[in-house]
């Protein structure tokens, strides 16, 4: 992974849009060659809800391509944080993957989405279920403490093909119990459950078989979903969407929705 240095020569011939803000890039890692993460300024009228995500472009022609983002960083902080795919023909990530400290980024001044807190009824237990980039909005999340006034237990899944895939996920939750404040609220109340499919690792299979067969409350020594008590969020690809939808509906949870709270939401937006 690396950092990058400042790019002083980061400016645009290309007028902001209308509605948008024009933030500066104030860091980059990459994790893998198919991720990396990247924070910009935040304007100080912006405000968002964690969960969310907003349409950010860069500036680099008339009509920029615009696409949604999770945002990943909670609602308190001074930056917003991205992590992203690399995809080397897509229409903006060609391009925003060669980002570096002081380049701009256009970011839409309205954000939404429904991986939020006040779109599932009150519970006990709230699961996260993610797959690669679908971590972004529960990295937001898992940060607020919001979350844990919510629920008495967090869990958060991770799956990805790789285990080096899997890295940001685990920093962020290791920094979260590092930090004075944060760790404090989470403590033990925020667990990880990290599996891969294509490498061998601890847990190993998607999301959606560990859940069919039961493994998943095997391995963290939990009770099957219950409706009564447990929430779901969903994010990740189409498919992994939908049948973790569908294994969620096998527990008898109901999917809701910003103006129809349930048991549980599933995020929508992608990235290309």
């Amino acid at each position: 992974m690396s950092e990058t240095t400042i790019n002083s020569n980061a400016k645009s011939d290309f007028p902001t849009p209308k509605n948008c803000f024009a933030e500066t890039v104030t860091m980059v890692e990459h994790y893998t060659d198919r991720l990396f993460k990247f924070r910009i300024t935040r304007p100080a009228s912006f405000r968002f809800r964690s969960g969310e995500f907003v349409m950010i472009g860069l500036p680099n022609a008339e009509k920029p391509v615009f696409r949604a983002y999770s945002i990943a960083s909670p609602a308190w902080d001074d930056e917003i944080e991205f992590y992203s795919i690399k995809v080397e023909d897509g229409p903006l990530t060609q391009h925003l993957q060669k980002i570096k400290v002081g380049d701009t980024i256009l970011m839409r001044q309205k954000s939404t989405g429904t991986l939020v807190n006040d779109a599932l009824l009150p519970g006990k237990r709230l699961y996260m279920f993610s797959t690669g980039t679908g971590i972004a909005p529960f990295a937001s999340l898992i940060r607020d403490p919001e979350t844990y006034e919510k629920f008495d237990e967090v869990i958060l899944t991770h799956t990805c093909r790789d285990v080096a895939e899997l890295k940001y996920g685990q920093e962020l939750v290791a920094n979260i119990k590092d930090d004075p404040l944060l760790g404090e609220i989470a403590g033990d109340r925020l667990r990880l459950y990290s599996t891969v499919t294509r490498e061998d690792f601890e847990f190993k299979g998607r999301i959606t078989d560990l859940l069919a067969n039961g493994k998943i409350f095997t391995d963290l020594g939990l009770p099957p979903i219950d409706p009564e008590t447990d929430r779901g969020m969903i994010c990740g690809s189409m498919d992994m969407i939908n049948d973790t939808k569908v294994a969620l509906e096998a527990f008898n949870l109901i999917e809701g929705a910003n103006n129809n709270p349930q048991t549980f939401v599933v995020e929508r937006a992608f990235v290309g």
